[in-house]
């Protein structure tokens, strides 16, 4: 008997309903359900009639194409939109998130105070015109009283554009980019921009055994020959001569001739192993010995065998037989050392002798060799061999039993797939950052322990476990079968290896550990896979890496990242980067910040007093251009360092302003302002030259100004340095050549202004400056940094009254009507697939209907005469089963009539009247035929099946043809339509 899985319940069925279903998860929720019944209720009926609608339009259509097009309707594609733009508003990621709520909140700030520097100018200059000084409007001062407003107009405008940062979305974005350009240096193909920013919140990581943490080439690591036992691979001269040649000649005759070591395909690469990859780890064992096997083999071809036992899941060993010179026989014979050594009768001694292999020194043997070597996950294979005299004939090569005894074993060597030698220190560096490694593999669970002890993520002492996918089944379980939350909870935070994994296993691990509430903060989790069977997972995680070159094409469309060179170590990289991008919107912020706070209260206090802003339009939109674009550019390009991954993930709500940040951006500010207004009103003593305050409306540009303004950008300049640094470091120049971009745009920025204001003159309010002059402008500006050290010195701790900004946007937050909205959507998202759904049923079975009608009523036209007289009452069309125009999306998608089911039972014309709730009434129908047998009565049509089934057909058939009788039974015809 084949039993076989078809469509949902195959394997492929599952991993893409679960890939499906991740999409699905939250919509899915009973108590939601319940919540919202009655407006689903509601929305249902609105949806029947608008499907209705779009039904009746779609009549005209081809019954063909209504099958393969049912759902082309407006109402679909307003769905589709609805739908996209939903998915828009939900895939905003979290620092996305943060930063619109923080720029909102900052532009209505900026908008208030660009507002009130308007209405003060406007009020203080008809205060003193026209109350003050007494002055009458004149018509012929009107254009200058304009002028006058206009300007007022240009200061609160540039004081709004300043206090406006525009430039946030441009540092992220520039961030990501840049970020996803670099990571490919780090062998991270990033396919979605968010998921490197989620990266750096990432708290833990599923991670896959074979070829992410370990090399995917078997290799030998420890062999035991001719009576000494080497943990590590040995020299070619620590082995006798004897022994090795027979050694190496066995290996190179008793695998695959397929089997090959192939030169590395880039210079200094690891050589390819082709072919079985047990018979890789001998030939590469053979090429560690500095003996070239393929001389062997050129010099005995495939052809030369005398006999190949080949290997099977019997005799676990596989065997060659070759005929020397002298006519004698040689056999070479390797497989499961358990089996083989049973078969071995003698040992090979280093002298070259052989000795009688006892029982006992088997045991003896198991025990020092075997056992050590699996006990740390080695696959142990012994290597022997038997000779066949000459003088003993040609043996029976048939008789297996007889051939593979008697043989003196060799050695016996332990494979394994080694750790990558990054491994362990990624996994140190991912321990260290506060991430949790787990090891998620179908290997079985000894291998498992070992290698993941080897990587560090099994550490001696500790109180983690190790358990097999049956046992987590088991665990995770109540008595009906069902996962429940909170058994995964019990389990997850000590789970450190899961052996013996399924494809739904890793997804139920990765679900759980997402959906967890047992810690404060909601874990991020990462999650690497290479086959189709891990596309649920990865596409379940917060971040999906798939693998370059061992990947297939379902894994890699689910993941998020691709490792190019399938290795731990890149996520570590990715972490790093993700961190960075989270740190370097920091930076920006807490550059621009200061430059915001400064320059409107400049520009506001200054207009209140002299009715003017220092800072002029042109010269604060250079200063914008300054902080956004340019700093945004030189503040998001700073590459990662290693210390990023000595601190624990910032979790989601971890603001993006911290309270050292906010410390930094209000010193700077105070000192940055203290030099300001000591130079608007004090300047023109200092310096000696002539005061720029209340000066006329289009005087010319005056010296006292321009150094306000050089000055203010020269503090700009240097507290860009300072922004280099947001946790508090005292080194604000640590690494500061490893970006030449950030050099060149702060060496760039200063010659602009130097041009500017050496020969910018009246567009931009400045006039040349002396030597003397600039140096006292760079100093003060120098000053930020000096003044930076101070501020790092006091303790932020201290400075109980500061508080942390850039939350990002918690669930209470969001007004009801938008959760409402949300909800909405979500239902009707739900409706719409619960009615494609049902449609799409609908009209492939009822087209085979009409198909059917089609043809019975073709012969009826031909055959009628025959057929006697018609009867009114049985004439027969699909549209007697239509009476009702409700259409009940729950009732439909479950209880589908089937068309061979309903033929199966009782004859056409009783059922066709029986079925109709229009001829379904309590006198029987009229008399058929005489060849008919006695009346039937009415069958009443099942409520849950026929009825609604039915009733909701009448929206979605076109007009059938109403001609034609039922034909009596045990006609030709009547067998026909019983068939049909």
């Amino acid at each position: 008997m084949v039993v076989t899985a078809v469509g949902v319940n195959s394997q492929t069925g599952i991993i893409f309903t679960l890939l499906g279903a991740n999409e699905d998860d939250e919509e899915d929720e009973e108590e939601k359900k319940k919540e919202k019944e009655e407006k689903k209720k509601q929305r249902k009926i609105k949806k029947q009639d608008a499907a209705v609608e779009s039904r009746k339009k779609a009549k005209s259509q081809d019954g063909a194409a209504m099958e393969m097009q049912p759902l082309n309707s407006d109402e679909g594609a307003e769905a589709d939109e609805k739908k996209k733009s939903n998915q828009s508003k939900k895939e905003k990621s979290v620092l996305q998130g943060k930063l619109t709520k923080l720029a909102v909140q900052i532009g209505k700030a900026g908008l208030v105070m660009s507002a009130i520097t308007v209405i003060i100018l406007v009020v203080l200059f008809v205060v003193d015109t026209f109350w003050i000084q007494n002055l009458p409007w004149d018509k012929d001062c009107t254009p200058i009283y304009v002028q006058f407003f206009v300007k007022f107009f240009i200061i609160g405008v540039t004081v709004l554009v300043v206090a406006v940062p525009e430039g946030l979305p441009l540092a992220v974005t520039i961030s990501l980019a840049y970020s996803v350009k670099k990571m490919m240096k780090d062998n991270n193909l990033v396919r979605h921009l968010d998921a490197c920013e989620t990266m750096g919140n990432a708290t833990a990581i599923c991670s896959d055994k074979t070829g992410t943490l370990t090399m995917n080439r078997m290799t030998v690591v420890q062999a035991y020959i001719a009576e000494k036992f080497y943990k590590k691979v040995p020299e070619p001269e620590n082995i006798p001569p004897s022994i090795l040649d027979i050694l190496i000649l066995g290996i190179a005759v008793n695998c695959a001739y397929t089997t090959k070591i192939m030169p590395p395909e880039k210079e200094g690469g690891l050589p390819r192993q082709v072919g079985n990859k047990t018979e890789c780890a001998l030939l590469g064992f053979s090429n560690d010995l500095k003996r070239d096997y393929q001389a062997i083999r050129n010099e005995i071809p495939e052809e030369k065998l005398h006999k190949v036992y080949t290997f099977n899941s019997t005799r676990k060993s596989m065997s060659t037989v070759l005929k020397l010179a002298d006519g004698s026989f040689r056999m070479f014979s390797k497989g499961a050392s358990e089996i083989l050594l049973k078969k071995c009768y003698k040992v090979q001694l280093a002298n070259g002798e052989t000795k009688i292999f006892r029982p006992r020194d088997r045991d003896d043997m198991i025990k020092k060799v075997i056992e050590p070597m699996a006990s740390e996950g080695l696959r142990t294979i012994c290597l022997a061999f038997r000779d066949f005299p000459v003088s003993e004939g040609e043996p029976d090569w048939e008789n297996e039993n007889d051939i593979l005894s008697g043989l003196t074993c060799l050695c016996v060597v332990g494979i394994e797939d080694p750790v990558r030698p990054e491994v362990p220190d990624a996994i140190r560096k991912c321990q260290r950052a506060g991430i949790t490694v787990r090891m998620v593999t179908g290997d079985n669970i000894s291998t498992a322990r070992a290698i993941a002890t080897k990587c560090g993520i099994l550490l001696p002492g500790d109180d983690f476990i190790c358990i097999e996918g049956k046992e987590f089944n088991r665990r995770i379980r109540n008595a009906k079968g069902e996962i429940e939350q909170e058994r995964i909870d019990k389990i997850w935070p000590k789970l450190r290896v899961l052996a013996r994994s399924s494809p739904t296993d890793k997804h139920t691990l990765v679900k759980g550990i997402i959906d967890s509430t047992v810690l404060e903060k909601r874990q991020v989790v990462a999650v690497t896979g290479d086959g189709t069977n891990d596309g649920p997972a990865l596409k379940k995680a917060d971040v999906g890496f798939a693998m370059g070159i061992a990947g297939t094409d379902v894994a890699k469309e689910a993941s998020d990242i691709i490792l190019t060179d399938d290795n731990f170590s890149s996520i570590v990289k990715a972490v790093m980067w993700g961190r960075n991008v989270y740190d370097s919107i920091s930076k920006f912020l807490q550059f621009q910040l200061t430059v915001n706070v400064v320059a409107v209260i400049v520009a506001f206090t200054g207009a209140c007093i002299t009715q003017d802003s220092p800072l002029k339009a042109v010269q604060m939109l250079w200063v914008n251009l300054i902080m956004d674009t340019f700093a945004s550019l030189a503040l998001a390009t700073e590459p990662p360092t290693e210390a990023l991954l000595l601190r624990k993930p910032y979790g989601r709500n971890k603001p993006l302003i911290s309270r050292t940040m906010m410390k930094n951006i209000l010193g700077q500010g105070v000192f940055q302002l203290v030099i300001i207004f000591s130079l608007l009103f004090a300047g023109e003593k200092i310096f000696d030259i002539d005061s720029g305050r209340n000066a006329p409306l289009h005087a010319p540009p005056s010296e006292h100004y321009t150094i306000v303004f050089n000055t203010f950008v020269m503090m700009q300049l240097f507290n860009e340095i300072n922004a280099r640094k947001i946790h508090g470091e005292r080194n604000v120049f640590d690494g500061i050549f490893n970006n030449l971009i950030f050099c060149s745009i702060v060496f760039g920025t200063f010659i602009i202004q130097i041009v500017i204001v050496q020969w910018g003159g009246k567009p931009f309010s400045c006039v040349a400056l002396s030597i003397d002059q600039w140096l006292w402008c760079t100093f003060l500006g120098f000053g930020s940094l000096l003044w930076g050290q101070v501020i790092s010195t006091i303790p932020t701790s201290r400075l109980k009254f500061l508080k942390s900004a850039g939350h990002g946007t918690q669930k209470e937050e969001i007004p009801d009507e938008e959760l409402e909205e949300l909800d909405d959507m979500e239902e009707i998202d739900h409706a719409e697939r619960e009615l494609r759904r049902g449609q799409i049923l609908w009209f492939r079975g009822l087209n085979r209907i009409q198909t059917q009608i089609r043809v019975v009523n073709a012969f009826r036209s031909s055959i009628s005469l025959y057929e006697g007289l018609e009867k009114p009452e049985s004439r027969s069309s699909i549209h007697n089963f239509m009476t009702h125009p409700e259409f009940r999306i729950e009732d439909s998608e479950p209880h589908i009539p089937l068309i061979d089911d309903t033929d199966a039972e009782d004859d056409a014309p009783t059922k066709r009247n029986s079925s109709s709730p229009r001829n379904a009434s309590p006198t029987p129908p009229s008399p058929t035929p005489s060849n008919t047998a006695a009346p039937t009565p009415p069958v009443s049509p099942s409520p849950n099946q026929n009825n609604n089934a039915v009733e909701s057909s009448n929206h979605l058939v076109p007009e059938g043809p109403k001609s034609g009788t039922p034909s009596a039974p045990g006609s030709p015809l009547h067998s026909l339509e019983t068939s049909l």
